[in-house]
This record gives C-alpha cells, sequence and structure tokens, in this order.
C-alpha cells in the first residue's frame, strides 16, 4: 500500500511529537513509529528540562556552563539559540497539561533541581519521570489533532530517494518518504511524503550495556547515511555514570539529580574518591565522572560503585524521587537507608545526522531532531538535561522550516515503486541474527567504550567488517523482518562511531584515547563529518 502526506514523522518521542504537532497547522502529518506511540527514550528521561526560569539565573550562566561542557565543540549559535529558547517550550508544556513540580511553599513557582555541570539551580522537573510526563501530555494532544495519523508498530527500512528511482524524478536528489515494514502484518508498505522527518531518538543498544529502551537502534542515523546525508561528531557517546548496577535491573537510570541533590558517590570501602577527579566533586560533568567510576573500578578490580542519599530525609527522598526508590526497592534495595550499586553505561550520542541551525540535513527533503541530529548542541560532551530542551527548541525551528519549504514542492504525482523483495526467501537461520546482534554490541563494548586505543579501535573496525558482509549477504537472501533490519542499522552506526573515533586523534570530551591522551586544538577543534561516499 502507498500512504501519503504532506509531512512524514519517523519517531514518536519528544522531537517527534513537538515537529509533528506544529507541522499539523499547515498540512497532513503520518507519525510512524516502532512500538507504540508512547514507547520512546523521552519516556524513560528522569532527570528533567534545563532553563532558565529563576531570577538567580541568566541565558549567559546556561550558555557558559554549556559551551565548557562541550570543550570547544559547541556550535555557540546552536547554544545561544537553545538557551533563550528554554522559557517557552517550558511554557507550551505547560499550557499542555504537563504537570511540572512546584516548590511546597508556593504552588505557582517551579521546583528547580540542580545537576552536574551546571552553576545554577534550574532542571524543571516532574519529580523523577519528567519524561513520562512530558510523554503521556504531548500524545494525548496528536492523538486529538485530525490532521494527524498515527501508525504504531511500524519500523522504517530506508529512506525513498530522487537518485534511487533512476532518473523518475526530475531535478536535485531529494527524499520522497520511506519504505516502512508493518511488524504485524509483515507487509512492506511505501510511505509518501513532500518532507521527511526522522526523529527516531539515539544508538544506545549499539552497545551491551546501555540506559536506553529497546526501540534505540540509531534507525534514523544509519537511515540518512545510507541516503547519503553527512553524518556528525559520532565518536562523542555519553556514558551515563550512574546505573543500577544488578542483574535484573536491565541498566535502569539513576538520575543525576539524585546528586544534584547531595547524594555522593563512594567506594566499596565507604570512602569517596570524586574530589580527587574534579573541584565539582561528585557534580562534575558527565565525561569526567564516568572516566572516574570506569577508573576506580578497573584499579580495585570492584564490580560497581555505590550512590549515598541516606543521610536526607527518608519521606523526602520517597517524594522526590519516586521511581528511583521504588525501582530499586523492587531489587532489594532501600535507598534511604542503603547504598545504591551503580555503573557508567551507555546513554547519549552527542552526535547525529548533521543538520544546520533550521534542522535542515544535507539532502532536500530530509529534516532531523531530537537525538537522531547534531545540531551543534553538545559539542564533544552533553551538559545534564540539556537533550529534552534541544529536542523541543531545534524540533518547533525545524517544523517552521519545513513548513516554509513546503510552498516551494511542486505537486507532482511520482510514481514510487512498491519493495522489491526479489527472490529472497523466508529465513531459517534466525540464530544467525541473534549471534551478530550480540557480537556487534559486545564488539563496541570491550573496544570502543569509555577508554580506547588505537589498537581496540581497529580490532573493532576489522570485525565489524565481518559482520557487515554476512548480513548484507543474509540482507538481501532473505525476508526482511524487524530484528534484520535493526542489526542492519546498529551494524551501520557502529561502523560510523569508529570510523569518526579512528579520525580524532586527541582526548576531548567524552572521547578519550590513550595513544592521544592531550587535546590538540590545532587540529581538532572542528567536527568530524563523515559520509557513506568518503574514505574518513
Amino acid at each position: 500500500m502507498c500512504f501519503e502526506s504532506d509531512f512524514l514523522v519517523i519517531g514518536s518521542g519528544l522531537a517527534g511529537l513537538r515537529a509533528a504537532l506544529k507541522l499539523s497547522e499547515h498540512g497532513t502529518v503520518n507519525i510512524v513509529t516502532k512500538l507504540d506511540m508512547e514507547e520512546s527514550e523521552t519516556k524513560y528521561a528522569q532527570g528533567g528540562i534545563a532553563s532558565v526560569m529563576s531570577e538567580t539565573d541568566s541565558f549567559n550562566l546556561h550558555y557558559e556552563d554549556t559551551i565548557k561542557a562541550g570543550v570547544g565543540l559547541c556550535h555557540e549559535d546552536a547554544v545561544r539559540t537553545l538557551v533563550e529558547g528554554g522559557p517557552a517550550q517550558i511554557k507550551f508544556l505547560v499550557d499542555a497539561g504537563v504537570r511540572f513540580s512546584v516548590k511546597k511553599d508556593d504552588e505557582n513557582s517551579l521546583d528547580l533541581g540542580r545537576e552536574g555541570g551546571h552553576s545554577k539551580r534550574r532542571i524543571v522537573h516532574a519529580c523523577d519521570f519528567t519524561g513520562l510526563e512530558i510523554e503521556r501530555s504531548l500524545v494525548k494532544k496528536v492523538r486529538e489533532r485530525k490532521n494527524i495519523k498515527v501508525f504504531e508498530n511500524n519500523i522504517s527500512i530506508d529512506l525513498i530517494t530522487a537518485a534511487k528511482l533512476k532518473g523518475k524524478v526530475e531535478g536535485d536528489n531529494r527524499v520522497l518518504g520511506a519504505y516502512i515494514l508493518d511488524r504485524n502484518k509483515g507487509k512492506i508498505n511505501r510511505f509518501v511524503s513532500k518532507i521527511t522527518f526522522l526523529a527516531t531518538g539515539g544508538a544506545g543498544k549499539v552497545y551491551l550495556y546501555t540506559s536506553n529502551p529497546d526501540v534505540s537502534t540509531g534507525d534514523g542515523i544509519a537511515m540518512a547515511y545510507r541516503a547519503g546525508a553527512p553524518i556528525a561528531n559520532m565518536e562523542f557517546i555519553q556514558f551515563h555514570p550512574t546505573c543500577l548496577y544488578h542483574p535484573k535491573a536491565k541498566s535502569f537510570l539513576v538520575t543525576e539529580a539524585l546528586r544534584g541533590d547531595g547524594a555522593i558517590l563512594k567506594l566499596k570501602d565507604g570512602s569517596t574518591f570524586m574530589e580527587n577527579y574534579h573541584p565539582m566533586g561528585c557534580l562534575a560533568p558527565r565525561d569526567v565522572v564516568a572516566r572516574a567510576i570506569d577508573s576506580e573500578m578497573k584499579k580495585r578490580g570492584d564490580e560497581c560503585v555505590y550512590l549515598d542519599i541516606t543521610d536526607k530525609d527518608s519521606d523526602w527522598i520517597k517524594n522526590r524521587f519516586p521511581t528511583v526508590y521504588n525501582k530499586c526497592l523492587n531489587f532489594g534495595i532501600d535507598i534511604t537507608k542503603e547504598l545504591i550499586p551503580v555503573v557508567p553505561a551507555v546513554h547519549f550520542m552527542c552526535g547525529g545526522v548533521k543538520v544546520d541551525i533550521e534542522g535542515r540535513t544535507g539532502i532536500k527533503g530530509l529534516y532531523a531532531c531530537g537525538e537522531t541530529s547534531h545540531t551543534g548542541v553538545h559539542g564533544a560532551n552533553r551538559l545534564a538535561s540539556n537533550s529534552l530542551l534541544e529536542s523541543m527548541v531545534f524540533s518547533e525551528r525545524a517544523a517552521l522550516s519545513a513548513i516554509k519549504d513546503i510552498d516551494q514542492i511542486k505537486n507532482e504525482k511520482i510514481d514510487i515503486p512498491e519493495w522489491d523483495s526479489g527472490k529472497a526467501i523466508d529465513s531459517d537461520e534466525s540464530v544467525v541474527v541473534a549471534h551478530n546482534w550480540e557480537e556487534v554490541r559486545r564488539t563496541m563494548s570491550n573496544y570502543v567504550g569509555i577508554v580506547r586505543s588505537n589498537k581496540r579501535l581497529e580490532r573493532a573496525k576489522r570485525r565489524l567488517k565481518l559482520f557487515q558482509d554476512e548480513i548484507k549477504a543474509y540482507y538481501w537472501d532473505f525476508i526482511v523482518t524487524s530484528d534484520l533490519i535493526e542489526l542492519r542499522n546498529i551494524t551501520t552506526v557502529a561502523e560510523i562511531i569508529v570510523r569518526s573515533a579512528l579520525w580524532r586523534k586527541e582526548s576531548r570530551g567524552l572521547h578519550y584515547n590513550i595513544d592521544y591522551p592531550s587535546t590538540d586544538d590545532a587540529e581538532y577543534k572542528i567536527d568530524t563529518i563523515v559520509s557513506i561516499d568518503d574514505n574518513v
């Protein structure tokens, strides 16, 4: 089947929903999401949204904190746009029905938290389930919009481009929509649109241990890369310092807001260590904290470190951090009395599909927003809680630009061919997909983690090449499945990460290479840009 709309939005997290709501004011919107609309990385965001909301704070301070965390690679115009757009986006969310936490003694004032790298309290939050509350509100608004149609349990395979249609479309190359697999029916449909938005979130599942949900397989980044769009700064992968260490916890994230409210990192013997690594101690930027924990664990042979917030009032902890409290209690840990075992795990991609400040990618008709995109805001390390704000500010800007651009697109009728499966057959060797899925992620965790070396990166590059050759053959021999699509995508993203890391011969922010331990501004104070056609 063929589904047509003015705008196609792939992804249903905060960036996708915010864009869709704005786009629907101008035309028809199809949202495609590979599970339920509510299932996205946004849903699992605990901390909150960084925004200047206090008279003791300022745009300049938020700007400076972001620039400092980004270690020389932040795009200054993007950071200015981000911080100055914060208050308006908070107002939008409040008007949309988001119930943020307020002060006990003043229900008209937001309760502002503080997290690592921030010089002021500016984290707007809904207890410790901010993302869930935002997703609830925006999903409700989207379902009320007549101009928006949602296709759940649909996974995108590849973008449809004019270049791939071999002369059937006049003019320059541009994106015309996407081929998308209906997971329930096993059928591949064509989604045709004048403008396509990629808002598929990050790619945490490229690694073995991540705070991200299972949907985070880098689909948008991989599709854009295969279509020829430039990808930027994928070597900068943020490991969240504190994910719950428990065999059944599946890397549950323990929000940084605990440290913002006084929780202390400790070793097994009860001693502290962060004061040895940074003047801000436990509130140092995430790259510093993650490397410190990694170093202490390796030095001592420990499996984890511990987070201690037991000096706070029990009722206060339960009210301020109900998600963390209840989750830990499910695993037999009472955080009001016991220390929380934690380890670093992959959390956020600071790179992504390269976009300008209006969300445009390197291909006409294709926009990207949220974690899928690289706006230049984060540089070499993301400041805590800037990600949700980035999703809001830049998805709205992208939508406004797309609304202008769509008026220039001709209403030509383009004959998009149906998906051609060729001689592909149903696979009776699904174990190959499962095995490669495990091996790709283990390779990335072992060789392209918090601390890297040339030898480890080259080893990862060789192994990924073998996986890619096998996956490519498998992809064309057998009928496409959701698992195969995701495997293809995580392997593509893994290759981009390794290529980017090998190019950057220095250590900066989240990229630490023991063969190049110093930062080299003379050569590498620039973004890493890779595309499918170059030799980086």
